[in-house]
């Protein structure tokens, strides 16, 4: 019986190595993950901001950073497919209603 928050050091050579790469690819995975969540975040700011131009941009971003982050396991193949959807959706939302404002505006 091992006591709470004990380390446990691992005896196998193979084992010792895996505690390694675990600790690298979690940094790895990490990374990726904060990628796509900051993404999202600016990409929703811009529209927010009403910058169509900057929202595109982010969208680009945006759809890179969680195709790579899918290809990796990280984000199943649905939710990625869904978030893209719905941040394209809003995106187009934002474009439509400058372009309707801009309309109104000319008349």
């Amino acid at each position: 019986v091992f006591k709470e928050g004990a380390r446990i050091m691992a005896n196998i050579k193979s084992s010792k190595k895996s505690i390694k790469t675990d600790k690298v690819q979690t940094i790895a995975n990490n990374t990726y993950a904060a990628r796509v969540k900051n993404s999202i975040k600016r990409c929703e700011n811009a529209i927010k901001a009403k910058d169509t131009e900057l929202a595109s941009a982010e969208l680009k971003t945006f759809i890179a950073d969680i195709d790579k982050a899918c290809s990796k396991g990280l984000v199943k193949k649905n939710t990625c497919a869904r978030q893209k959807s719905r941040l394209n959706k809003k995106v187009k939302e934002r474009k439509e209603a400058q372009a309707k404002a801009l309309k109104e505006m000319s008349k």
